[in-house]
């Protein structure tokens, strides 16, 4: 007997498997994405301050053991690491901790107390306080070396084109040292090229953490001056806001480093100064088209406002006068960690030309864990006097202190240039571990 399999019962079979492969993948986008909303429901890093009760409200259901890792160091055994003095935590639901002291713990986390979530740093630090500055500020920074910001070439005496330092140099790299000679300004550089005759030079070059050494023979222009064929920056100024100062009369500012322009790298500071400034003009934000405050800075020891030491993907730090600390908005307020941070209300402190004020802003997100730290709150500015003057968030405003509740929660650090009513902030936390 033979049995015979019509066409359409076999396209049915096949579609009955592409339906379920269809649902199964399906069911596992799903799944898949309510694990990764819980996984960032929770930050990486917790901060809770030291002698004070922190509520953790994450409302995920997952739990674990929060512990303190004890290292013991033997003449037998050598080094060896191990948990002491573990607590449970459930964070689906509230719960309160309280730590006498700054420390360090970890929680590993497991969702329903069986599937691997995330390992979560949690740090115990100082419960400082902070003064919201909102301070205008003139910067000038001055690089370590010189910054290699372009290589190209030029026409030489023969009319050939040189680029003696193509394959040899790169953008973004510190030119420290020439031949042993230190090097610490553009001037220093062109001169020691344009008398080098011509000879091979040995180049001590900072690229990103490594210092290297290369080598490379300039070359003669039309006009004769021995060149290289790179173009350089040993400094950088501009307009931003100071965020916070603390009882050391220490600052923070910008909520984001300085980068080159040119090379968008981190520049790398021998020393920087924070001069006073004073707004004469604002260029308003729209769509597609960031607006800006204007400056005026005079570049005078009588209007020095503080010392730059760092400069970091998280802010510029420093030391401030006592007279600028003198001149903050606002008296000393507490810190507003990122787990204490809710969507809406909010206000940010900062300076149109017409003296330091507080506008109105909605926080509409908070990102506990973004890969980009300057990123961390989502803002949007409300206040009508401000919408009306500066269109929203404008260059200049990086650094303007959030408050929320009473508390110092972030800076301002970006603009939406697609809707400069909107834009990032960092929390002040991040700030504190710069």
């Amino acid at each position: 007997m033979e049995y015979l399999i019509e066409p359409r019962s076999i396209k049915g079979h096949l579609y009955k498997r592409i339906l379920y492969f269809l649902l199964t993948l399906g069911l596992f986008g799903i799944m898949a994405s309510l694990y990764y909303s819980m996984w960032s429901s929770v930050p990486s890093t917790i901060m809770i301050k030291a002698g004070v009760d922190q509520e953790l409200d994450f409302k995920v259901p997952a739990s674990g053991e929060l512990y303190r890792e004890a290292v013991e160091v033997s003449k037998s055994a050598g080094t060896r690491s191990g948990r002491e003095n573990s607590l449970h935590v459930d964070l689906g639901r509230s719960v309160t901790v309280r730590a006498s002291q700054v420390d360090q713990y970890k929680l590993y986390l497991k969702l329903f107390g069986m599937i691997p979530l995330k390992e979560v740093d949690v740090e115990v630090i100082q419960d400082v306080k902070l003064k919201p500055a909102g301070i205008p500020i003139g910067i000038y920074v001055k690089t370590r070396g010189v910054l290699v910001v372009g290589i190209g070439d030029f026409d030489g005496e023969d009319g050939q084109k040189y680029s003696p330092a193509k394959y040899v140099l790169q953008t973004g790299d510190y030119i420290l040292e020439i031949n042993d000679q230190e090097i610490n300004a553009k001037k220093e550089l062109i001169d020691i090229i344009n008398h080098s005759e011509g000879q091979e030079m040995v180049f001590t070059v900072q690229r990103g953490e490594s210092v290297i050494e290369v080598k490379a023979k300039p070359e003669q222009n039309k006009s004769g001056e021995y060149k290289m064929g790179i173009w350089v920056r040993d400094n950088a100024q501009g307009v931003g806001t100071m965020t916070y100062i603390d009882e050391n009369g220490c600052f923070g500012a910008l909520g984001h480093g300085i980068n080159d322009i040119d090379t968008s790298t981190l520049m790398t500071l021998s020393k920087g100064t924070l001069y006073h400034t004073e707004i004469i003009g604002i260029t308003r934000g729209s769509i597609g088209s960031p607006g800006e405050l204007t400056g005026f800075i005079e570049y005078d020891d009588n209007n020095i406002m503080g010392e730059i030491t760092d400069n970091t993907t998280r802010g510029i730090f420093g030391i401030c006068t006592p007279e600028t600390e003198a001149s903050a908005y606002s008296d000393f307020l507490p810190l507003g960690l990122k787990q204490e941070i809710e969507k809406g209300p909010a206000q940010i402190i900062c300076s149109l030309g017409n003296g330091t004020q507080v506008y109105d802003v909605k926080i509409t997100d908070i990102n506990l864990e973004n890969d980009n730290i300057n990123r961390g709150i989502v803002l949007e500015i409300t206040d009508p006097e401000l919408l009306a003057t500066t269109g929203g968030i404008v260059q200049g405003m990086s650094g303007s202190p959030i408050i929320q509740n009473g508390k110092l929660i972030g800076a301002v650090t970006h603009v939406l240039v697609q809707d400069p009513a909107r834009g990032y902030g960092i929390f002040i936390e991040e700030m504190l571990v710069h």
